[in-house]
This record gives structure tokens, sequence and C-alpha cells, in this order.
């Protein structure tokens, strides 16, 4: 098999770039190890109760609706309101004005920082007006902006100097949001009720954005997956390859073609990498390799890799409940930001679990660690911010009569689960976790929730790791913790982000820029096609 490009990986930003390239009139293949395309972007049901898998909502951040546009793909979306919940009180954020509603329950829940929390406010407020210039428009990229020369004279240049000026604003809010914090309030729990849903060590102007970006949330009629669904039906259209449940196992730079599991050869002329990046490199053959500075250049790339860690992931409960939407609509929006207490997650040390992870000398009979464990778990959900998204609030077709569709989701430490796992605990502690995450929920702001679950089942970062073979289960890059971000973090560089030392190969997705998400994993999906289709 030969063809003029090959994608790897089937996720957003490979189905954008096949996309274009397909469109384009290129010979193209679309390679991916699961048995449909989407990556973590999924919906799926059980007994008419629809779930999506990863992504819960879709942010345009001026990227996704354009790209929709340029490829003429049609797709009903709703707006989908995101609601954020401390203890009883449950905001629901409408607009910019929400703003001071938001002030408003952190001062009656920490009313001894009021001051602390009106400056933290005006902190918000200032990143979100930078947020306002960054996705103003819609991203060039996605414009043939040499056909309307007016929209270049009146929109495109007068944005593009507000745009360098919050950019260079947006460059001193590199350092981690619960640092930044701190410099205004040293109450450590009002700092993790901002900031406790986050990644560690999220930027700044990463994490303080998300007030504007709550309000950039969209859902697709039929779910989250009518994105990638749509983008693959486009490639088929015009005439490119699909090829699921179809896992890379080498790659040939120098020769120019894959291996798969079956031990099919693909050729190719250019390929877009769109995976995991330490995979890239690691199924590369050394010894095969004739170019000694291009086998040096990988071998430097995989040692500059190798100790790196993968973005946070997550514990996700699926759960359909016996109660009616209404019971849900009374309380929360279908995508909601709930902490159930306000005493804030680094109240519960991490000393223990530290020692648990790193002692290779912990026995699986030994039950009073077992125990400890557990009780670590019971603080650990009884004191988090849990992303809870129903579906069925949104599309009403999402659900039958009678029945809601839970997806309860926390961050969840991907070396805890795999020490879990090599001592033969999983099944008994993804058990406890569920109990706990339902319990906390019950005895908080779904009472009785307990109760009315009639299936439930769960998600943990080694499943996503299995599903997707990204690098610790990380559902957005590269960790902000690692002591280096092996890829361009800057925005007027992403167009460098596409870029590898491997001949005719490039890049795209989550793995690539930093900090990373949807939207990014589609812009680099466009901007890996564009150079393709330029490279001779």
């Amino acid at each position: 098999m030969k063809f003029d490009i090959v994608v790897v990986g089937g996720g957003l930003a490979g189905l954008t770039a096949a996309a274009y390239i397909s469109r384009a009139g290129k010979s193209i293949a679309l390679i991916e190890r699961q048995m449909k395309t989407g990556g973590l972007v999924q919906t799926f049901h059980r007994d008419n109760v629809y779930f999506d898998g990863g992504l819960r909502s879709i942010e345009n951040s001026g990227i996704v609706f354009p790209m929709l546009r340029d490829l003429g793909i049609e797709i009903d979306f709703v707006k989908s309101p995101v609601s954020i919940g401390i203890a009883d009180d449950v905001l629901r954020l409408k607009d910019y004005n929400s703003l001071f509603e938001y002030e408003e329950l952190l001062k009656k829940h920490f009313p001894e920082n009021k001051e602390d929390v009106g400056k933290i406010i005006l902190e918000i407020r200032k990143i979100m007006k930078y947020m306002d210039v960054l996705y103003g428009i819609d991203n060039p990229a996605f414009l043939d902006i040499t056909k309307d020369k007016k929209y270049l004279l009146t929109v495109i240049f007068p944005w593009l100097f507000k745009f360098l000026v919050a950019i260079r604003k947006i460059k001193n809010l590199n350092e981690p949001v619960n640092q930044y914090l701190a410099k205004f309030t040293n109450n450590q729990k009002l700092i993790d009720n901002i900031a406790q849903h986050f990644f560690q060590a999220t930027p700044t102007s990463f994490a303080l954005s998300y007030f504007h970006l709550y309000l950039d949330y969209h859902y697709p009629i039929g779910g989250t997956a009518v994105l990638g669904q749509k983008l693959e039906e486009f490639i088929v259209k015009h005439g490119g390859e699909i090829k699921t449940s179809t896992t890379v196992i080498s790659l040939h730079p120098e020769q120019k073609y894959i291996v798969d599991q079956h031990g099919n050869r693909i050729e190719y002329n250019k390929l877009v990498w769109a995976g995991d990046m330490k995979l890239l490199y690691n199924i590369i053959s050394l010894e095969e390799l004739y170019d000694p500075k291009l086998k040096n250049k990988i071998i430097e790339k995989q040692n500059q890799l190798k100790d790196l860690k993968g973005g946070d992931s997550v514990f996700s409960i699926y759960a359909t409940v016996n109660e009616k939407k209404e019971y849900f609509t009374k309380i929360c929006t279908g995508h909601f930001f709930y902490t159930p207490s306000k005493e804030g997650l680094t109240s519960l040390s991490t000393t223990f679990i530290d020692k648990f992870i790193k002692d290779k000398r912990v026995d699986s009979t030994n039950s009073d660690v077992k125990n400890k464990i557990k009780e670590y778990l019971m603080e650990y959900c009884r004191l988090n911010t849990y992303e809870i998204s129903i579906p069925v609030l949104r599309d009403e077709n999402m659900a039958p009569e009678g029945k809601t569709g839970l997806i309860i989701s926390i961050l969840f430490d991907y070396q805890l689960t795999r020490k879990i796992d090599d001592l033969g605990w999983t099944i008994e502690m993804k058990e406890v976790i569920e109990q706990y995450m339902i319990k906390t929920l019950d005895e908080s702001i779904f009472k009785g929730l307990k109760s009315k679950i009639s299936e439930q089942f769960s998600s943990s970062p080694l499943t996503i790791e299995k599903l997707t073979r990204n690098t610790q289960g990380g559902i957005t890059g590269w960790a902000f913790t690692n002591p280096m971000i092996p890829v361009e973090n800057g925005m007027l560089s992403i167009a460098k982000s596409v870029d590898t030392i491997l001949p005719s190969v490039f890049q795209a997705g989550q793995w690539v820029y930093s900090p990373s998400g949807m939207p990014i994993s589609i812009l680099t999906g466009k901007l890996a096609s564009d150079k393709v289709l330029k490279m001779k």
C-alpha cells in the first residue's frame, strides 16, 4: 500500500489534517488503533442513555466553527452553559456579569477574605480581556484572506496589533496559578476553591482565562462524537481511506513506510503523526537507520522525552440515574463544576501517598497500607472538585423519559493508579473510589443520588492510556510539572509546532504545543496539512 500522505492518529487533530488533505485531492490513509475515530471525543450509550467519553463540551475558541465553515460541514450546536457550585450554592454562568455573581459566591464562603476576592476577580477580568482579543476573530488559519482584501484591512490588521499586545501581557502570566493567587491571599482554601480543578502547575493565563472559555462552550446535538463523525464522513466522501483497529508498530523514516500489527507495510511520501510524541520516536528501529546524524538526533530526542510526564488524567463514573432530567435542571446546568467542601484539597496530606508510590517493598497482602489508601481516597473524594456532565440537559434525546445519564469526573494521579494496579488492587480500589464519589454527591448536592442509580461503571487513567496510548493517560499533552516542556509554547511560534526532526514527517495534536486542548489539536491538524500540501 502506498499513499501520498499517511496520517497516524484518528483524534480531532488527525481527522482535521486528513480532511484538508483529502479535500486537496491527495491519496491519503488515516490510521487509528481504536475501533472508531475521535480519540478522546467519543459518545456511546447504554440502554438508550448516552454518555460522552472524554470531552464534555466543544469550546469554539475562534477555531472550531471556522474550520467547519471552511470545510462546509454542518453540525447543529446548542449553547452549553456552565454552572459552578460550592457546598449548597450554585451559580449559573450567563455572561460577563456572572463574574460579579462569582465574586459574591466566593465572598459568601470566605467572608474574612472579601478584599482578597475582589483583587482576584480584577485579575480574572484582566485576563478575560486578553482572551477577548485572542479569540476575538475567527482564526486566520481557516480563512483565505487573500480573496477578501477588505476583511484583511478592516479586521485582520487592526486585530493583529491588539493581538501582539495581548500576547506580550499573557507571556508575563506563565507562573503556576496557585503561586500567582498566593500574591493576593494567604488563604489556601480560597485558592483551592478557585484553582483545584485545574491541572497541577497550570499557567495563570491558561487557568484564569477559563471563566471566559466557559461562556464559549457549545454542545453538538447527538453528542460530542458528532464532530469526529462528520469529519470522518468528509474524508471518505473526498476519497480518503480510514483504517481503524490498526496499530502502527514501527516507523522507517528514511525508507518512508510504517508497519502495522499485522505486518502490513504502508508507504508514504509524507507522514502526519497525530499521536503520542514519545511513541513516535520509540517505534523507530535505530539499527536500520543509515544516516548517523539522523540516528543521533533521534537518540537525543528519545532521551529528552524519556522521563517527561503526561498531563493529569481523570477518574470518571458513568451512571444511569432513575430520575427525570427536571430534577437536575433545578440544581445545575448540563456542565457543572462542583466543590462539595470549601476546605480545599491542600488540607489533605499526601506524604503517605508519595512514600507509597515510591516504595518498591510494599506487599500486596499488606492490609494496613491498603486501608490507609482507602482512607486517603475517601478524603480525596470529599475535598475534590467534580466536573459533572449531564448530556440530556443539553439534548433531550440523550436519555429516555425518566432516566438521566451522569458523567462524574475528578482529576486523578496516574502514578497512584499504576501503583495500585501493580499490587493487584485495581478492581477493589475502583469500587472504593466509585463508592466515595457517589457518597460525596449523595450527601451534598444530589441528595438521595445513590439509591436512584440503576447502573454505573468507571474509567481510570489506565483506561485512557490503554485506549489512546497517551503517555500516563494524559488528556491534554505534557504535564506542566515537567522540568521542561519539549514543544512550542508561544502563540507566535505555533506554526513551528508541527515540524519534526524526521524527514517528511510532521506532527499534530495535544502533544505538539503547550498548553493544549481540543481547539489546539484542530489548529495544529490544519497547520500540519498546510505544511504537507505545500511541500514538494
